[in-house]
């Protein structure tokens, strides 16, 4: 991807926190990704507007369903993670003088 070079004014004390935090040639790669980021959540907002305008608002039941069903998908994904860390632990180290 081609780069061009702007000028943005931003506030001093968060321009300094970046940069401190990402390090010497970070700053613009981390601009770029929040800059990426903004304009997915823009887009998803919009979306969501369409899908509204189509379908109506979402309403409390649905909201509670879809809350419901994503505490139910973490809920699995740890049970698996926690069962394949407990089976990593039951695997025995190879012998280091095996050949």
């Amino acid at each position: 991807m081609a780069t061009k070079k702007y000028t943005v004014t931003l506030p001093e004390e968060l321009a300094e926190a970046i940069r401190t935090e990402v390090g010497p040639g970070g700053f613009s790669r981390y601009v770029t990704h929040a800059i990426e980021r903004q304009r997915e959540q823009d887009r998803l907002g919009e979306l969501v507007d369409w899908l509204e305008t189509e379908y109506g608002p979402v309403t409390e039941e649905e909201l509670a369903e879809a809350e419901a069903e994503r505490r139910e998908i973490e809920r699995r994904h740890a049970e698996l993670a926690h069962a394949r860390g407990a089976a990593a632990e039951d695997v025995p180290e190879p012998s280091r003088n095996a050949a």
